[in-house]
């Protein structure tokens, strides 16, 4: 068994004092020594640490493996079945091919021969095969939840030989090979598998086929990984397949965003997470590598409840589309590598396409609509209709920092139109108690999802398939319901493409959802002397590729 035990401690007067030769002694206690390297190969050896401001509340790889805080660890411990990279670009790793058939119901995965797990266990079609299932169904009774993006359209799949997998669904299901490379898509030992809930929990118990295993951790404050010397099997795409080059990852954590980027700026730590956006200039001046990846999926914007009054008029969720200045908030709370929505889905998206016309700021148009949807402003700037105000309560995401900063904004900017705003704030668990999709009190849901694959879009945003029915429309929208079951049903991407443009200028067009920004959820300040590491198309850093210089 991986021994448990406490990392060091990193105090604010530690992280603060640049100088620190107590920290200096500290940190290379933590490090390994560098191998010899050879003239023109990269360097190997060196240790890193990663300070983040969470590191969960559970380590169960079904329920923590899409978290924005244990991802970065599984990514490093586990390996996916195919690659996706920043542009939804698909390609080989451990199904070293695949083939569909023609309506996109049976697809046949070839696997890589030779892989393991670090238990020993080979990386085979049985496993593939548990993979599978337990991403599809979980195992509830046990507290081990299902992926929440894996297709619902999953009937079984068998093991043809050691080496292929062939799946079956019982509709198509075109996004299926796009969706193995989701973050929650992590391929887990059947051994590990097995176990309960309990167990899965304490993650030096978990084994995974990945470049790094787990070489110490404690509950709530760091998790120490060391590579695996045997590891072979890295995606191509990212231009390396042996071991890493790293020794260590340390992941500790740090809840103050200002202590984690001192700790980079004094060479105590080699990359801060989740740093402030207004630092980021400063810091780039000053010769540090910053990150800001977009990931694949939904936009940072407001999912609207067309079941509350007024929201239920078409007039005054256009309305709300025209009355926010998007380019105002990246200009006043962001920096230049924050980008306009185009859409409500990622412009990195295959399949994304531009509706910007439909997003512009014209406060004159949102007023007219207003007018002709009778709400009249008074003298004191409130439109009102039959002696209700025009109002919306904006509950900030306290998984982003800067969502109270945009609901400031954008207060201001409906405020000139007539609306009266209120803004609440939560932590993350009031938050989940309070502010639910299509919720009494919440008209408006601020909301942001990765996702791989355009497909799945639909049926999140209705109620088909155990969907989420972000608008509360249920099946009262029948163009909505259709679009949805078209894109479903397509076999080809020639045929779903036009379907999810004409989704994406649909939804818009009636308000439904309302852009605020493309999201960047994922911030990283980085020493410059780390170099080599790659985004993909969820925007976790991997730092299998990764090397540190002297």
């Amino acid at each position: 068994m991986i021994a448990r035990f406490s990392s060091l401690s990193l105090s604010r007067r530690r992280l603060l004092a640049a100088t620190s030769v107590v920290t200096a002694v500290a940190l290379t206690a933590m490090a390994g020594l560098s191998p010899a390297r050879s003239a023109g190969a990269p360097p190997t050896g060196g240790d890193i640490t990663f300070l983040i401001d969470s590191l969960g509340s559970t380590w169960i790889p079904n329920n923590s493996a899409i978290s924005s805080f244990q991802g970065h660890v599984w990514g490093h411990v586990t390996d996916k079945l195919v690659y996706v990279d920043a542009d939804g670009k698909v390609s080989p790793w451990i199904a070293e091919s695949w083939e569909q058939n023609g309506d996109a119901t049976q697809f046949t995965l070839h696997l890589k021969k030779g892989v393991t797990f670090s238990d020993g266990t080979p990386l085979d079609a049985a496993a593939v095969v548990a993979n599978l299932d337990i991403w599809y169904a979980g195992r509830k009774n046990d507290g081990i939840n299902p992926i929440g993006l894996f297709p619902k359209t999953y009937e079984r799949a068998e093991a043809v030989d050691a080496a292929t997998v062939k799946v079956f669904f019982k509709a198509p299901t075109l996004g299926f090979i796009p969706t193995l490379g989701y973050h929650g898509s992590i391929l887990i030992s059947p051994k590990t598998i097995a176990q309960p809930a309990a167990q899965q929990a304490d993650l030096s118990k978990t084994s995974g086929s990945g470049p790094y295993v787990v070489a110490s951790w404690k509950e709530g404050d760091f998790v120490k990984l060391v590579k695996r010397k045997d590891y072979n099997w890295g995606p191509a795409a990212v231009g390396h397949t042996g071991p890493a080059y790293l020794n260590s990852i340390t992941y500790k954590l740090v809840s103050e965003p200002s202590l984690r980027v001192a700790a980079v700026q004094s060479g105590q730590a080699d990359v801060a997470y989740s740093p402030s956006p207004q630092e980021l200039k400063s810091l780039k001046e000053a010769g540090f590598t910053i990150a800001t990846p977009r990931y694949l999926g939904f936009v940072n914007g407001l999912a609207i409840n067309t079941k509350l009054e007024p929201y239920n008029d078409v007039k005054v969720r256009q309305a709300l589309q025209a009355g926010i200045d998007r380019k105002e908030i990246i200009d006043t709370v962001y920096t230049p590598d924050w980008k306009l929505a185009t859409s409500f889905i990622q412009s990195n998206v295959p399949g994304a396409t531009d509706h910007s016309d439909l997003l512009a700021y014209d406060p004159g148009k949102a007023e007219k609509l207003l007018d002709e949807a009778g709400w009249i402003k008074g003298a004191n700037g409130i439109r009102t209709k039959e002696g209700k105000q025009l109002s919306l309560t904006l509950h900030s995401n306290p998984y982003l920092a800067t969502a109270k900063s945009v609901d400031e904004l954008i207060a201001q900017q409906l405020g000139k139109i007539g609306w009266k705003v209120t803004i609440r704030a939560y932590d993350v668990v009031t938050f989940g108690e309070k502010v639910r999709f299509g919720g009494p009190a919440v008209p408006a849901y601020e909301v942001t999802r990765s996702f791989i694959d355009a497909g799945t879009v639909a049926s999140i945003l209705t109620d088909a398939n155990n969907g989420e029915n972000w608008f509360n429309l249920g099946d009262s929208d029948k163009k909505l319901n259709e679009l949805r079951d078209k894109i479903a049903g397509a076999a080809s991407l020639d045929i779903r493409n036009p379907l999810l443009d004409e989704l994406q200028t649909y939804v818009l067009e009636q308000g439904y959802f309302i852009p605020r920004t493309q999201i960047v959820q994922r911030i990283y300040v980085q020493s410059p002397k780390l170099k080599g590491e790659v985004y993909n198309g969820i925007a976790y850093a991997s730092y299998y590729t990764a090397t540190i210089g002297e």
